[in-house]
């Protein structure tokens, strides 16, 4: 028997290879099923089985096309009601792979039909469960994505998740592994464990969901409390996983068109196409094509792509590094964003070479604008999130976090210069772009961030410079 995790970091997504007897099964592959294939090849194995944990609303699963690709079928758990042909499980139905066996144990909650997955080894021993985002490393998943769907309350919801624990999961023995669908880092939860896999009696120890003397209603307060909005292309995601999408073929081919300066111009007025921007933020300030808007591949992407530019469907024509313009169309696809039209032949320096208009950011380090922040004269925006602000914070900064910065942007004054910054330069920058492109020029980045400006040793809440810190 194998079992491996494929897990993908800039989504904080696990998905798994399971292997019997020269019989496969994947459990929540990611949209580009080339690593699946390309794995059972490897082993002479044939895929059976493909396991949807539920469907997923964070990145577009590649059940649909592994499953036209290899012939197996896509199973679900019960309450699914997906579009496709699909094998809808019963609560407890066992699926015969080689020597072991893995059967669907019904735990909704995340949503209606999320399904874990315990997998009985040859000897009849239960060994591992695939817990989607019924149960993470840490934390539980959130109750509230799935309500309108489901008609009830997140605190139904949480209710029934609940329930579904403590009548399924917990009562597993404590040497059972637990593979999760999502590690730190994820939309899908609040406060998972860096680490990947874990045992279920280490869990019972640490996960707060998880404590055998906790209430109903301690669960349902502690699982929805501090829940933050979701990002708005998490409906659009679920949509495609449960209906069917295009073949990842056909995207790669359309979105890595390369386009002369020329045609990408005109392409751009044509479609009214964002222009994004994927290389390294510093690269991004010195110069970049005026409008576009810059989301660095080098950072969390295909998220923060899900969060800024809430439409899906919205037309997207690409700036990248040389090499790069199959992994950023394949990226982008992960999240649903399939309409590329493809990229900027040359990069950037060929827009230059074409004598065409170029615009950049202004960007400071802390230590050259200390004693214009000590005046306090000109705004500064915090744009981490709410928990890295409340931690420590430039004195005077406002928060306003990236997630959420389209709705704010009346907020940034227009008729006097102000400051941006974020923890390290990448967001800051991602933040900077979005307000240069609606037409706000008159700020500055902070380089380097909020790391930077603890070294510099600027006036911050909760953090005392070392040369000035008192005995």
């Amino acid at each position: 028997m194998k079992i491996e995790q494929i897990y993908t970091g800039c989504l904080a997504q696990g998905a798994y290879y399971i292997e019997s007897e020269g019989e496969a099964a994947i459990v929540d592959p990611l949209r580009e099923t080339g690593p699946y294939l390309r794995r059972a090849h490897e082993s002479g194995a044939d895929i059976k089985y493909i396991f949807e944990t539920h469907f997923h609303a964070d990145f577009v699963s590649g059940h649909v096309t592994l499953s036209k690709e290899t012939g197996a079928p896509i199973v679900y758990g019960p309450l699914a009601n997906p579009s496709f042909e699909a094998i809808i499980a019963e609560d407890q139905q066992e699926f015969v792979l080689g020597k072991i066996r893995i059967r669907a144990l019904h735990t909704p909650g995340h949503t209606m039909e999320s399904t874990t997955y315990l997998l009985i080894d040859e000897n009849g021993k239960d060994h591992a469960i695939f817990s989607g985002d019924t149960l993470f490393l840490g934390d539980v998943g959130r109750p509230d994505l799935a309500q309108k769907a489901a008609d009830m309350t997140q605190e139904q919801l949480a209710g029934m998740l609940f329930d579904s624990l403590r009548s399924k999961i917990m009562p597993l023995a404590d040497d059972v592994i637990v593979y999760p669908a999502h590690g730190a880092g994820s939309a899908c939860g609040k406060n998972m464990m860096k680490e990947t896999v874990d045992t279920l009696g280490n869990q019972k120890k640490m996960n707060y969901a998880l404590r055998a003397d906790m209430t109903r209603e301690e669960f349902i307060r502690e699982v929805t409390e501090g829940l933050l909005p979701p990002p708005k292309y998490f409906p659009a995601n679920v949509k495609l996983n449960r209906e069917g999408y295009e073949d990842l073929g056909e995207i790669l081919e359309r979105g890595t068109r390369a386009l002369s300066p020329e045609a990408f111009e005109a392409r751009a007025n044509e479609t009214a196409a964002v222009i994004l921007d994927v290389r390294h933020q510093d690269e991004f300030v010195k110069g970049h094509i005026p409008r576009s808007i810059f989301i660095g591949l080098k950072g969390d992407f295909a998220p923060w792509v899900g969060a800024l530019i809430a439409d899906v469907k919205q037309p997207i024509l690409l700036v990248t590094p040389a090499g790069n313009e199959e992994e950023t169309v394949t990226r982008l696809s992960r999240v649903g964003f399939d309409n590329t039209l493809g990229y900027l032949e040359g990069g950037f320096e060929s827009w230059i070479a074409s004598g065409k208009e170029t615009d950049s950011l202004e960007s400071e380090a802390p230590e050259e604008i200390s004693e214009i922040l000590a005046k306090k004269e000109n705004q500064v925006f915090d744009v981490r999130k709410e928990s890295e602000f409340a931690a420590e914070h430039l004195e005077d900064a406002v928060n306003t976090p990236l997630s959420v910065l389209n709705d704010h942007l009346a907020e940034f004054p227009s008729d006097k210069p102000f400051y941006v910054y974020c923890a390290g330069g990448y967001r800051s920058v991602i933040a900077a772009s979005i307000l240069k492109s609606r037409g706000i020029h008159n700020l500055v980045d902070i380089a380097g961030g909020f790391t930077a400006m603890k070294k510099a040793c600027l006036p911050t809440t909760d953090f005392v410079c070392p040369s000035t810190r008192q005995s």
